[in-house]
This record gives C-alpha cells, sequence and structure tokens, in this order.
C-alpha cells in the first residue's frame, strides 16, 4: 500500500479571508496586552492634532505593539516592523495593518513618559487577572550591553584630554604672540589670528567640561572605595583582635584621589561609558532587568553605565515593582555574585534568597552533562557529628 501524505497545496487561494483568532490560543498573551491597554487612559499620547499628512496609528494600537514585542523579546524598530508581516499573534494585534519602523520610532521616542507610566498598571492588571502571581515569585535577573548613540572614537582617557589642554593652550600663547608681532611681520594669506584663538579657547572650554566631569566620577568613587577600604581594615583588625595572630595577605591599599590617566569622558554621550562586549571594547550602557520565571514578564528595568554587573544585584532586586510584592528566589549568573552582594539582598533571611552561579561555564552541554548524576555530597560543617 503506498505511503500517504496531507495535500499541501501552495497555489489555491483561499476562498474566505482567514480569522486571525482562530490561530491563536484563547490564553495567549497578545490578548492580554490588548485588553490591559483598552482600560488605560491614553489622554496624554502625543499624536497629530491637526489632523495633516497621512493617517496615523491609534495610540492603542502603537502601545500594545511595542509592550508586546519589548515583553517577548524584540526591541528593534525594524524587527517589529517585520513582526507585523511575519508573527501571526502581532498581524492580529495590528489588524493587518503594517507600521513602518519609522512610525514605530517616533511614537516610542515621542511617548516615553507615557511607556513608563504604562509598566506599573500593566503589571497591577496582570496581577489582578491572575496573569501574573503576586509574591512568591522566583525572580530573573540579567543585564545586556546596548550601544549608545556615539562612537567610542569620540571619547578621550584622562591622560589624554590633558595633553591636549596644553596643547590649546600653547597655540593659543603662539597666536597671541603672532597678533603681536602683525604689525611688523605680514601675516601668511587665510591666517585669520581673531578666529584662530576663538576656536581653540571653545575647545579648550569644552576640554574643561571634560575634565570636571571626571574629576566629580572620580569623587564619587573615592568616597565608595574609601567605605570598601576602611571595612577590609576593620575586618582584619577584627580577625586579628580575636586569633591573637597578625592576618596573612597584603595589607589593602589606599584608594587614591583624583582620576586615573584610563578613566574616559564621551564627548558625543557623555553619560555612557566604554564597556566590554561579544565586539570588543565599545561605547554603551548597561540595561538591566528583572523577569518573572513562570511568565516571563519583565517586573523591573532600570539602565546603568556600570561596566560590568559585579554591584547591580541589590540595585535591579530593588527596582522590581512594588505591584508584584516581593520576590522569595532570585536567580542571577556568577556577574552578580560577591559575598557582599548575596548578603545585602538576602538581609539575614528577611530578604529573598539568593541562587548565583559561582563561575562561568561555556554556553552548550557537553554528553557528559547530560548524563544522570547524583546529588553532589553534603558540605562538612565545623562540629557536625559531635554528640
Amino acid at each position: 500500500m503506498a505511503a500517504k501524505f496531507v495535500h499541501v497545496d501552495h497555489d489555491t487561494p483561499l476562498l474566505l479571508p482567514p480569522d486571525l483568532r482562530g490561530w491563536i490560543p484563547k490564553g495567549h498573551m497578545v490578548h492580554f496586552v490588548m485588553d490591559a491597554v483598552d482600560l488605560l487612559d491614553l489622554s496624554a499620547a502625543k499624536i497629530n492634532e491637526r489632523g495633516t499628512g497621512s493617517a496615523q496609528y491609534p495610540p492603542a494600537t502603537m502601545l500594545s505593539l511595542l509592550i508586546y514585542s519589548y515583553a517577548t523579546g524584540t526591541f528593534s524598530s525594524r524587527k517589529i516592523e517585520a513582526l507585523t508581516y511575519d508573527s501571526v499573534p502581532v498581524r492580529f494585534l495590528t489588524a493587518d495593518t503594517h507600521p513602518d519602523h519609522d512610525s514605530i520610532c517616533k511614537f516610542r521616542r515621542e511617548n516615553k513618559e507615557l511607556l513608563s507610566s504604562c509598566f506599573h498598571q500593566i503589571l497591577e492588571l496582570a496581577a489582578t487577572a491572575k496573569i501574573l502571581k503576586v509574591g512568591e515569585l522566583t525572580v530573573s535577573v540579567d543585564g545586556t550591553k546596548i550601544l549608545a548613540n556615539a562612537s567610542k572614537h569620540s571619547a578621550m582617557s584622562h591622560d589624554h584630554l590633558e595633553k591636549q589642554m596644553k596643547l590649546a593652550q600653547d597655540q593659543i600663547t603662539e597666536l597671541l604672540a603672532k597678533a603681536e608681532e602683525a604689525d611688523a611681520v605680514p601675516l601668511q594669506d587665510g591666517l585669520s589670528i581673531p578666529e584662530e584663538i576663538q576656536r581653540r579657547e571653545d575647545r579648550l572650554a569644552t576640554l574643561h567640561e571634560a575634565k570636571k566631569v571626571m574629576e566629580e566620577r572620580a569623587e564619587e568613587r573615592l568616597i565608595k572605595e574609601q567605605a570598601e577600604y576602611e571595612a577590609k581594615l576593620a575586618a582584619r583588625e577584627e580577625k586579628e583582635r580575636t586569633t591573637g595572630r597578625k592576618p596573612g595577605g597584603k595589607k589593602p591599599k589606599a584608594p587614591e584621589a583624583g582620576p586615573r590617566p584610563k578613566d574616559q569622558y564621551n564627548f558625543t554621550d557623555p553619560e555612557s561609558r566604554i564597556m566590554k562586549t561579544s565586539d570588543g571594547f565599545q561605547q554603551c550602557y548597561n540595561v538591566q532587568a528583572a523577569v518573572d520565571a513562570e511568565t516571563m514578564l519583565i517586573i523591573g528595568g532600570y539602565v546603568s553605565t556600570a561596566p560590568n554587573d559585579k554591584e547591580q544585584l541589590g540595585v535591579i532586586v530593588g527596582a522590581i515593582s512594588p505591584a508584584v510584592g516581593a520576590p522569595v528566589n532570585i536567580l542571577a549568573d556568577n556577574g552578580y555574585y560577591s559575598a557582599q552582594a548575596v548578603t545585602g539582598v538576602e538581609n539575614d533571611g528577611e530578604g529573598p534568597t539568593v541562587y548565583a552561579a559561582l563561575k562561568r561555564n561555556h554556553h552548550g552541554r557537553s554528553v557528559a552533562d547530560l548524563e544522570e548524576k547524583g546529588d553532589p555530597p553534603a558540605p562538612h560543617l565545623p562540629g557536625a557529628g559531635i554528640a
């Protein structure tokens, strides 16, 4: 008997237009997002009140599109535009219309406050609708680097900045000397001393502003490092007092005041920093997010200028929306781990339990990783087993 196959016909058109609702499960997130946005007050949305130009997309549609796309991991305006063609839920959300990436980007840029205010309201509605459980949450935290709207080549180190300031000052002095000789010695064609002096003075003022910012950052860093230094000294002294022996290892070194030679300042985007990424060092921001492990809804987030996640654990846990209640478990990779960070979040048992990786493993699993293994032996505690 010959094998039977389902007849797949790409040529015969559909006789009736399909209803996309039939292609999406009843409990799908897109239904909740659309219903939740319909309940929000969108009167503050910035729209073209004059009605000139092309017809605009309703704020509810654009807001729903952004929220659903962000919640499912798509952030690029161009990729969101592609979803309106490729994704059934998004095509249903936009009613088979296709906002272009410029319109999506413009709406997001002009309605930042609206997006921010809707964040907690969506979470509260999710909790009320039992889509998001309130309290007893297991939360996963992670950070990702996003490129700043500036090139790393627009950045300058403190050491190079001081050299440029000296060069500009020397050039101004030289031009002023030429101005005094102008009556006796003819100037070169095309040389305008007042304009050249002004140009260098403007550059010098910009360099001074950059140096001021670097010095302010160095002061903030010094306060933090001084506190850490004093804590380490106190711990050594306490250990010496209790054991009667001098602690091993090098004595902590006191932090130095002032900017360091490699401290950076970017003239295009001063708030951004040079950070290590998979594509090398880039001008970036470090975006932090906290996600409910069950529903995968983002329940907290912020943008940091820290180059790594080492000191972000307490901050991101504190950024979790109060609408979802206090989490009981926090999942983090080894980039967040330090004894100080974990004990600070757990707060002697009053805070959530932190489960953090202690080392970094390569992505993917070997055959050995897939083999079933027994639980590791329990750690031996001092005094255990003593009657």
